[in-house]
């Protein structure tokens, strides 16, 4: 099982040199994957979790793939009905040639009704409109003489019934994110279920959890995956690998913008889930 960290791309605190800090410390720590996200006009019910500034997912991994030389570089998620699918495919492959092959694509339909609006798009639509650029991505990368990009895997994020059928038709891996361990054993078996019924495979596992560290054990049944002690963090992982978990990616953002002031704090959260190094759990040293 890979672990990979979701970077903040955004906030009062973050700026060129705070990127290029959390990419030197992700892939320093051994994680196998860097991962951030995506918004294009930060109107106020964006704003209100994910304030300016914000940068740009392609143009700031292609930036990252410059001075990176391991570390996997994916979204997590791009909101895929907010740019033409050509658009996509394009930067996309680019982005996998300047990594060598380093590239994860994750993808969601989006929430921000208000960002819709800003961009001309109709939020009733966008699973629709999400399952077809999905579709036509495929397309255009068959064209080798042109993409030559090879195969650029494709996450398929949210935690919906419509998130599970859209990851085993369209995707190569299901990737929520903020739940607990109990609907996390329930949704795989519902994910399970699903791919049977439509007969398609499974897709990969590569869920997204958050990183929060306590003194003390969190005992309460609302616990997310990912929250607690080093201990329970641990458990949290090895429970994921055992049930099927082929990546999971820490997200250390709590809700509070000025948390991108003290990247710090983060980072020694993630050494220590570094310095513990679960068993099966594929980070190199």
């Amino acid at each position: 099982m890979e672990i990979g960290v979701n970077v903040p791309n955004y906030g009062p605190g973050t700026d060129p040199g705070v990127l290029r800090s959390w990419a030197h410390t992700v892939e320093g720590l051994g994680f196998d994957h860097l991962m951030i996200s995506d918004h294009l006009a930060i109107t106020p019910d964006v704003a209100a979790q994910y304030p300016a500034p914000f940068y740009e997912p392609f143009t700031t991994l292609s930036w990252f793939a410059g001075f990176t030389s391991r570390v996997r570089l994916g979204t997590t998620v791009l909101i895929l009905p907010y740019r033409h699918p050509l658009h996509v495919a394009r930067s996309a492959a680019n982005l996998q040639a300047f990594s060598g092959g380093r590239f994860v694509l994750g993808v969601g339909i989006g929430w921000a009704r208000q960002e819709f609006d800003a961009l001309g798009i109709r939020f009733d639509r966008r699973g629709a409109i999400t399952d077809d650029h999905l579709r036509r991505l495929r397309t255009a990368w068959k064209n080798t003489d042109d993409y030559r990009c090879g195969h650029i895997p494709i996450w398929v994020g949210g935690n919906s019934d419509a998130a599970l059928r859209r990851s085993v038709l369209l995707g190569d891996a299901w990737h929520p994110y903020h739940f607990t361990m109990p609907w996390w054993q329930d949704s795989v078996e519902r994910l399970r279920v699903r791919a049977a019924a439509l007969g398609h495979p499974v897709p990969q596992l590569a869920p997204r959890i958050k990183l929060r560290l306590t003194e003390t054990p969190i005992t309460t049944p609302e616990r997310l995956a990912g929250e607690g002690t080093i201990d329970q963090v641990a458990a949290d992982l090895e429970d994921l690998r055992r049930s099927g978990a082929a990546a999971v990616t820490l997200d250390t953002y709590n809700g509070d913008p000025t948390e991108t002031r003290r990247p710090a704090d983060a980072f020694r959260f993630l050494a220590a889930v570094a310095a513990i190094r679960p068993p099966g759990v594929g980070m190199e040293s």
